[in-house]
């Protein structure tokens, strides 16, 4: 059953409350499966960071906007495709796009995979069940199937 009523997961402010409280944590050291994303704002022309599950694979990224192509972040990368991605191992340059047709079971397998223990927390935010991995991978498939999905090509920085 889904959390309806948490406003950190249903609102575009709550979101950004709850990336805003994340970012300090994450920049220092991300849970494994678990980043932070910089964008240049479409309009602003800002640098624009964004607490994000995302799983690395050698040299791709793999992460989902949850709110489909409508989540500002989304937008940015629509407009300039050039990311950078904190995630467990270091800092990296990217071009973030869409992944092929494909490619899509494969990210899709990569993203789902468990990861760390911070997913336990974050299916908690979701869900009101008690959470299993078989539990948070389904999540994880939803969202994959529901929202957005991107590739980000990586280059060390």
């Amino acid at each position: 059953m889904d959390r309806r009523r948490n406003p950190l997961i249903n609102s575009p402010t709550g979101g950004r409350v709850l990336s805003a409280v994340q970012l300090p944590f994450f920049l220092v050291r991300p849970p494994a499966g678990y980043g932070v994303l910089t964008t240049r704002g479409r309009k602003s022309g800002k640098a624009r960071r964004r607490c994000v599950r995302v799983v690395k694979r050698g040299n791709r990224a793999y992460l989902v906007a949850i709110k489909g192509p409508r989540t500002a972040w989304v937008k940015n990368i629509q407009a300039d495709p050039h990311v950078r991605l904190r995630v467990r191992g270091g800092l990296f340059l990217g071009i973030a796009r869409e992944p092929k047709d494909d490619e899509r079971q494969m990210a899709m397998e990569a993203y789902c995979q468990l990861s760390s223990r911070f997913e336990y927390l974050e299916y908690r935010m979701w869900r009101q069940e008690r959470p299993t991995p078989a539990g948070i991978q389904a999540l994880h498939r939803t969202w994959f199937e529901t929202g957005t999905p991107l590739v980000v090509e990586l280059d060390r920085s």
